[in-house]
């Protein structure tokens, strides 16, 4: 044994002794670390889900600002069928191209917090709102809580 370890551990190198851990002190201290985690986990998880639905609502709001500037440009929302393509991508009209002043986002069209795109929903009327929509995390229509639609209109 090292004559530095000797000052520190005197009595180890006198009794043929090694400092360590003994197996029950470990499995102590799994055991709390095990109960930590099954009570922090959940939350955590919790925080993430609802960080998702946040993320979500702030990028239809943003869509929905970049389809409203595009229509004071253009001089009405999208069809559906040109969807919110028409946002990066310019018109294939003509009168509308010259009016045209985009791309309107920087980048492409972003997806869902879950992977799947934005939905888009023309306005029925002249004077109405167009929505972007997401059906959240279970990527279906309805839904509450968490698995609730989110919408640029609510």
């Amino acid at each position: 044994m090292c004559p530095c370890r000797l000052r520190h551990y005197p009595n180890a190198a006198r009794k043929g002794q090694q400092r360590g851990f003994t197996l029950l002190e470990m499995l102590i201290v799994i055991a709390i670390i095990a109960v930590l985690a099954t009570l922090v986990g959940p939350r955590l998880f919790g925080q993430l889900d609802s960080s998702k639905v946040t993320t979500a609502q702030a990028q239809t709001r943003m869509l929905r600002t970049a389809l409203d500037t595009m229509r004071i440009d253009i001089g009405r929302y999208p069809t559906e069928q040109e969807g919110l393509s028409l946002l990066v991508t310019p018109p294939d009209d003509p009168a509308l191209r010259s009016s045209w002043f985009g791309p309107y986002l920087d980048g492409s069209i972003p997806v869902d917090p879950w992977k799947n795109p934005y939905r888009y929903r023309a306005p029925e009327t002249r004077g109405g709102v167009a929505e972007v929509y997401s059906y959240g995390p279970d990527n279906a229509e309805g839904g509450e809580g968490l698995d609730a639609d989110i919408s640029s209109t609510r």
